[in-house]
């Protein structure tokens, strides 16, 4: 895929999100994906090796075969028509991303907050979290929407979009594979602690540049916004590590600067109580509102980041 391709196949992909999100009447590469992980776990299982390395031979196959899949899908495509590949490609990346998706599913736990009560709300904020949500106040309700909010325009949109630009269709697809390996099999349990291993750092690695340039396109959008973009960045840089994952508080934190609220601190997951800081320790705890403020910021971060990383391509083209 060449730069001045990609300046405008990008803008036309997140246009695609904003507008369709993830109806499920329409089939989606991602759900593909986590039914290849089922199938091809069991297999890479039998194979005479370490937990370990059947764990990486496993994420490195489904890595890479699912940039062989794109790559090949993408080049047939001209065999139809030689520009079938940009509505392909276009299709394709706007199936990598889910700012609208993200948006829906964080404004339901707002909407049943302010109309349903709190039980509704939990039962719309465990679609979205890994939590546990049943002793969760009013309060911490907000707090994981919010949270889930900022971590997932990483993983959701800043990193794809980002690997989209550097490789087309193919690689980010290729990053999809990796942040869903990472969902399904990156838990520090019995069952994954071993076989999971390489795909969680390979997760790690993926977001470890599109999570500290998060930082600054949403200071951007925070400044746009509230004039915080200062606010922001000193946030992130400062309290960016109070995190178990090294990329995850980095957007946490950005929106905690922004929106002036605590983020993180303790939780329970499946029973067990995680001791984790709190992020933006000298503000206040955040409250209903705040979901909305945050799906704003991460809408305004996604366009924004679309419209950098286009200008950047097209100025390459012409350097």
């Amino acid at each position: 895929m060449y730069y001045h391709d990609t300046c405008y196949i990008l803008p036309l992909a997140l246009i695609l999100d904003l507008i369709l999100g993830d109806p499920r009447f329409l089939p989606h590469p991602i759900r593909w994906m986590g039914s290849a992980i089922l199938f091809f776990e069991v297999k890479f299982r039998k194979f005479s090796m370490g937990t370990v390395f059947q764990g990486a031979f496993f994420a490195v196959f489904l890595i890479f075969t699912t940039w062989v899949f794109t790559f090949i899908l993408v080049k047939l495509s001209v065999f139809f028509h030689p520009a079938a590949k940009y509505p392909v490609s276009i299709i394709l990346i706007y199936y990598t991303l889910s700012s609208r998706s993200l948006e829906k599913s964080a404004m339901n736990v707002f909407f049943a907050l302010k109309t349903q009560g709190l039980d509704a709300a939990k039962n719309s904020l465990k679609l979205i979290v890994g939590r546990d949500v049943e002793n969760l106040t009013e309060k911490g309700v907000s707090s994981a929407a919010v949270e889930t909010v900022a971590e997932n325009l990483v993983d959701g949109f800043i990193s794809p979009l980002f690997y989209a630009a550097i490789g087309g269709a193919p690689l980010a697809m290729a990053y999809k594979m990796v942040n869903t390996l990472d969902s399904m099999i990156g838990y520090k349990n019995e069952k994954y602690m071993d076989f999971g291993k390489t795909a969680a750092r390979i997760d790690d690695i993926a977001n470890y540049i599109p999570a500290r340039l998060s930082v600054l396109v949403i200071g951007l959008a925070a400044q746009m916004l509230s004039k915080k973009g200062s606010c922001v960045i000193k946030t992130a840089f400062k309290e960016g590590a109070n995190h178990t994952s090294p990329n995850a508080g980095l957007p946490e934190a950005s929106f905690s600067g922004s929106m002036g609220v605590k983020l993180g601190g303790p939780g329970y997951y499946h029973g067990k109580l995680v001791s984790k800081p709190f992020i933006g320790t000298k503000f206040t705890e955040p409250e209903p509102g705040h979901i909305k403020k945050a799906c704003e910021l991460m809408i305004l971060s996604s366009i924004l980041w679309t419209g950098i990383l286009s200008l950047l391509t097209f100025a390459k083209d012409w350097v």
